[in-house]
């Protein structure tokens, strides 16, 4: 995938997840729409914190050995079947106080901004990050990370959909 369809599709999701968000008041952002569900904030705050992974993409790496986005398509199996619960690893599940809605939103557009950035001034994506691994799937392209996070998103946007609406 070149820079400029990653970039794009990172940004495409990441903007459907800020007009999903701005809108809602504090009051919104802090309601419990239905039963074992996370608020608008906590989605938020969630993807805030997996936006972290970013770090990763500056980190250590290594010449990548096998194709660049082989581990891609399994990802994107697992992570767009709607079917299938998830468990947030501990370091990213979301706080359960109160979300200030500029904070939580200033955070999230400086966190996108900083992965838009990375991307496009990175020359080479095809590294393997070998700071962290993706649990089940072991370590990552940089290209790999990118569509991950923009996966990750889209998952989530479905998820705030169903809770902006149930709002």
């Amino acid at each position: 995938m070149t820079h400029e369809a990653l970039l794009t599709a990172f940004t495409e999701t990441t903007d459907e997840l800020m007009h999903l968000l701005q809108p809602l008041s504090e009051e919104q952002l802090n309601t419990v729409p239905f039963e074992a569900s996370w608020t608008a904030g906590q989605l938020g705050d969630h993807l805030f914190k997996s936006y972290g992974i970013a770090a990763v993409l500056n980190g250590k790496t290594e010449a990548t050995t096998r194709p660049v986005e082989e581990k891609i398509v399994p990802v994107k199996n697992v992570f767009l079947n709607f079917e299938i619960k998830m468990k947030s690893p501990d370091f990213i599940v979301p706080s359960t106080g109160h979300f200030d809605k500029t904070i939580l939103v200033s955070g999230l557009e400086k966190r996108i901004n900083g992965i838009k950035d990375f991307i496009n001034k990175k020359e080479d994506l095809s590294p393997t990050c070998l700071d962290f691994q993706l649990p089940n799937a072991g370590t990552l392209t940089r290209t790999e990370w990118i569509q991950f996070m923009t996966v990750h998103t889209v998952r989530h946007v479905h998820q705030l959909k169903r809770i902006v609406a149930a709002l």
